[in-house]
């Protein structure tokens, strides 16, 4: 009994020198833990789709001369759509900061703007802005970004920062022919 009271008091005596701070967290500590609890129980917002009509589509297609404009035309149901979206996400990633602006246009139906659409973006972590073309025929739209265009999904589109187009591919992207074509426009603005 006698040890164990040594102990004991040895202990406490430790701890009175020590002033408590084997048991007590720095400040520092604590920011990083409650950042790291805020983070942790705050989920990203998820992505949006806004919906614009054949006139608000082609404002966003203007170009005032200061930067190009990559553009993709897409739908949920459009396999090559899905199966290229994550390479144009990391083009967004990397060329954003670069001095692009880049959007993508759903054509699926209005129906899916609250949910097929939000939810592939999540998926795919989108960051870009996204609208989806509420129009009840979609030819004059079409036709407006591209005489040529028929509309075949995916679609995309970039433009100097005159407005000009410079690249377009109808199909699966090239991922290495786009940025390419991206890194000139970008050196020309």
């Amino acid at each position: 009994m006698t040890c164990v009271r040594t102990i004991v008091i040895a202990l406490v005596a430790v701890l009175s020198i020590a002033g408590g701070s084997l048991f007590t967290t720095s400040p520092a500590l604590a920011q990083r833990k409650a950042r790291s609890k805020s983070l942790k129980t705050k989920p990203l917002p998820a992505p949006k789709a806004e919906a614009i009509n054949a006139e608000q589509m082609q404002s966003l297609l203007k170009r005032d001369g200061s930067k190009p404009l990559l553009v993709n035309y897409w739908a949920t149901w459009c396999d090559p759509c899905r199966d290229e979206f994550p390479e144009l996400v990391k083009i967004d990633a990397d060329y954003r900061k670069q001095g692009i602006d880049f959007f993508t246009v759903s054509l699926d139906d209005i129906s899916d703007i609250k949910t097929q659409v939000p939810d592939f973006l999540q998926k795919m972590n989108a960051t870009m802005p996204a609208y989806l073309l509420n129009v009840s025929d979609p030819e004059p739209a079409i036709k407006a970004v591209d005489p040529q265009w028929q509309g075949d999904l995916p679609a995309t589109y970039l433009y100097n920062e005159k407005g000009e187009v410079i690249y377009k591919h109808i199909g699966r992207v090239n991922a290495t022919e786009l940025r390419a074509a991206i890194d000139k426009a970008v050196k020309g603005s």
